[in-house]
């Protein structure tokens, strides 16, 4: 058998066994490739008033708080909170998906909207579907595969 015949013996079954974990890989690559770009994947950054913080953590949570789509009774309601001095705002993402962005130097809500891309984010790298098992076992070995189909 040659190295040409044998190559695309390969790539035909690895592509064939893989084939679903390679689409959720790369359709939600591309999605957060332009994850800035597009709003309906990630709400855009406002600007806040400062680049120094002067707004405290217990101020950014209540703010966050007041409003209803974000879900929050108690901190354990809140998956996390990126603070980002630059542009003058913290973002305090609820469990329930929801993105609340507070100015950091009045504790003002600039704005509350959905976030796909922790989810989207979830699905790419496998561990929505049953945590590390499907990461490790699954979307690792196909993102080799993914490797050896470009090679040959």
């Amino acid at each position: 058998m040659s190295f040409n015949y044998r190559t695309r013996r390969i790539h035909y079954w690895l592509a064939g066994i893989f084939v679903i974990p390679m689409l959720a890989i790369v359709l939600t690559g591309i999605l957060l490739q332009v994850k800035k770009q597009v709003t309906w994947v990630q709400p855009p950054e406002k600007r806040g008033s400062v680049k120094v913080p002067t707004t405290e953590l217990a101020t950014i949570f209540e703010s966050a708080q007041k409003d209803s789509k974000m879900g929050i009774q108690t901190w354990d309601d809140v998956e996390r909170i990126d603070v980002r001095p630059k542009k003058g705002i913290a973002k305090v993402i609820s469990k329930n998906g929801y993105e609340a962005q507070v100015d950091l130097g009045n504790g003002e809500v600039l704005q509350v909207e959905y976030r796909r891309s922790d989810f989207i984010e979830s699905i790419h790298d496998g561990s929505f579907f049953a945590g590390d098992w499907t990461k490790l076992g699954v979307f690792l070995p196909t993102g080799i595969v993914l490797l050896i189909l470009s090679l040959t």
